[in-house]
C-alpha cells in the first residue's frame, strides 16, 4: 500500500527556461509569434497540396503528412510553455506530463519514419525513374504513411509503459519547460537503471535505423546521378538539399538529447527548444523556399 501511495503524484513543478520576468516577457512574445507562424505555415502547406491538383504526387502527399505531423508536434509543448511564462508557479499534472511524453514520442517517432519514406520516394524517382509511377502508387504512399503512424505509436506506447508505473515520492521539479522521459525518470524513488537502458535502447534503435536508411538512400541517389551526369553532384544536391537539411535539423537535437552521455542543462534546454519550437517551423519554410513546384503553386494562388 505504501508503494502505491508513493506513486500517486498529482503534479510536477516545471522550472522553465529562466527566472527573469523581463526575459520571460520577451520569450512570451517571441515564442507566441513563432508558434502562430508554425501553425499557419503547416496548415497552409497541407491545404495548398490538397487543393492544387498539380501537386497530387507522392512527394507532395508525403510532404503534406510531414506538415500535418509538425502542426501537432509543435502543439504538444509550446502552448503550455507560452502560458507558463505568465505564471509564477509553473506546474503540470501527472496525467498531463504523461500525455506530453506519449504524444511527443508518438509524433517524433512517426516523423522519423516519414522522413525515411520521403528519402525512399526520392531514391525511386532518381534511381528508378521508369518504374516510379508503378512503385510509388497510391497504395504504397498510404502504406508508407500508415507505417510511420504505427511505428510512432508502438515506439511511444513502449516508452510510456516503462515509466508510467514508476513510484514518484521524492523531488518533483523538472528543470525544463516540458515533460520528457530523461527528466521524469530521474525523479523516480527507485532504481531505474534497467528502465533507462531499455528506453535508450528503444529510442536509439529507432533513431539509428532511420538514420542509416536515410544515409543509404541519399548515398545511392548521389552515386546514381554521378554515374549518369557530369553535373550529377550539383543536380542531386539541388534535388535533395531540402530533405537532407530537414533530416540534419531533426536528428541532430534528438541524438544529443537522448543518446549523448553528458547532460548540460542549458544545452539540453536549447536543443529542446530547437526541437519543439524551431524544427516544426523550419520544415515548411525549407520545403517552400527550396521547392519550385510549391513556389509555382503559391504564385497561382496569387493570380
Amino acid at each position: 500500500m505504501e508503494a502505491v501511495n508513493q506513486s500517486m503524484v498529482s503534479e510536477f513543478t516545471i522550472l522553465g527556461l529562466c527566472n527573469s520576468w523581463e526575459l520571460q516577457a520577451f520569450l512570451l512574445v517571441m515564442f507566441t509569434f513563432l508558434y502562430l507562424i508554425t501553425i499557419l505555415g503547416n496548415i497552409f502547406i497541407v491545404l495548398l497540396i490538397v487543393t492544387d491538383l498539380r501537386l497530387h504526387y507522392p512527394m507532395y502527399f508525403l510532404l503534406a503528412n510531414l506538415s500535418f505531423i509538425d502542426f501537432f508536434l509543435s502543439s504538444v509543448t509550446t502552448p503550455k510553455m507560452i502560458t507558463d511564462f505568465l505564471k509564477e508557479n509553473k506546474t503540470i499534472s501527472f496525467g498531463g506530463c504523461m500525455c506530453q511524453i506519449f504524444f511527443g514520442h508518438f509524433l517524433g517517432g512517426g516523423e522519423m519514419v516519414l522522413l525515411v519514406s520521403m528519402a525512399y520516394d526520392r531514391y525511386v524517382a532518381i534511381c528508378k525513374p521508369l518504374h516510379y509511377t508503378s512503385i510509388m502508387n497510391r497504395q504504397m504512399c498510404i502504406g508508407l504513411v500508415m507505417t510511420s503512424w504505427i511505428i510512432g505509436f508502438v515506439h511511444s506506447i513502449s516508452q510510456l509503459a516503462m515509466i508510467i508505473k514508476l513510484p514518484f515520492c521524492g523531488p518533483r521539479e523538472l528543470d525544463s519547460f516540458f515533460c520528457d522521459i530523461p527528466l521524469v525518470i530521474k525523479l523516480a524513488c527507485t532504481d531505474t537503471y534497467i528502465q533507462e537502458m531499455l528506453i535508450n535502447a528503444d529510442s536509439g534503435v529507432l533513431a539509428t535505423i532511420c538514420f542509416i536508411l536515410l544515409l543509404v538512400s541519399y548515398s545511392f541517389i548521389l552515386f546514381t546521378v554521378c554515374l549518369h551526369s557530369k553535373d550529377g553532384v550539383s543536380k542531386a544536391l539541388s534535388t535533395c538539399t531540402a530533405h537532407i537539411t530537414v533530416v540534419v535539423l531533426f536528428f541532430g537535437p534528438c541524438i544529443f538529447i537522448y543518446l549523448w552521455p553528458l547532460s548540460i542543462t542549458w544545452v539540453d534546454k536549447f536543443l529542446a527548444v530547437f526541437y519543439a519550437v524551431i524544427t516544426p517551423l523550419l520544415n515548411p519554410a525549407i520545403y517552400t523556399l527550396r521547392n519550385k513546384e510549391i513556389k509555382n503553386a503559391i504564385k497561382r494562388l496569387q493570380c
